[in-house]
């Protein structure tokens, strides 16, 4: 089994946005909203760490339905929810991008699929210096667990931080942080990351 190397990896912190965290909105998630002190301590530590902090945005548009089968199976996503230039789609102030972070939009529940981040994760150190991906985020099921599965398919390593993810349910939490640990990387909790990275007070 494999340590988390800090001079190797990148975190990505997969759609906290407020159309999915705050009261009340669209796509609201409160697990995603319960965990936001443990997403703010991640993202510190790996900023103090030196590891890039990479955001992805799930954004759709009302020109055209770029996202046909996701609008399908929810269909109030026709109407409302991460629509591009909105608020909504926008990270959470209490994780706000800085100027050195990376922002990246997607509209796919996988943040690989036609987007950059390949080649950003390429080289946001270097070219090929990042091997690891530090998973954080929402919806752990769907956006989190697709693109951890794909980062795998791509041959980088996957650290999945089991408290700074937000889920449906407890139930969808757990049968996610299952899969990931068994087949596609290893499930562990911020405070065990931040003592990998060393940053642990």
């Amino acid at each position: 089994m494999w340590s988390i190397d800090a001079a190797r990896s990148a975190l990505l912190m997969i759609d906290m946005q407020n159309d999915f965290v705050l009261e009340g909105a669209p796509m609201e998630v409160p697990m995603a909203r319960k965990r936001l002190p443990e997403m703010v301590t991640a993202v510190a530590a790996c900023r103090q760490a030196g590891i890039p902090v990479i955001y992805t945005r799930h954004v759709l548009l009302d020109s055209f339905d770029v996202s046909p089968l996701e609008t399908t199976y929810n269909q109030r996503l026709q109407t409302v929810g991460m629509r591009r230039g909105t608020n909504g789609v926008e990270v959470v102030e209490e994780l706000k991008p800085e100027a050195d972070d990376y922002v990246l939009d997607k509209h796919r529940y996988d943040a690989f699929h036609n987007t950059p981040l390949k080649s950003v994760l390429a080289t946001i150190r270097g070219l090929n210096t990042v091997d690891t991906v530090i998973i954080a985020g929402t919806l752990t099921e769907v956006c989190c667990e697709s693109t951890a599965r794909s980062a795998y398919m791509n041959d980088y390593k996957v650290a999945f931080l089991s408290d700074a993810t937000g889920g449906r349910s407890e139930a969808a939490q757990n049968a996610s942080l299952d899969a990931i640990g068994t087949f596609f990387g290893r499930v562990l909790s911020t405070a065990d990351m931040e003592q990998e990275i060393g940053t642990t007070a």
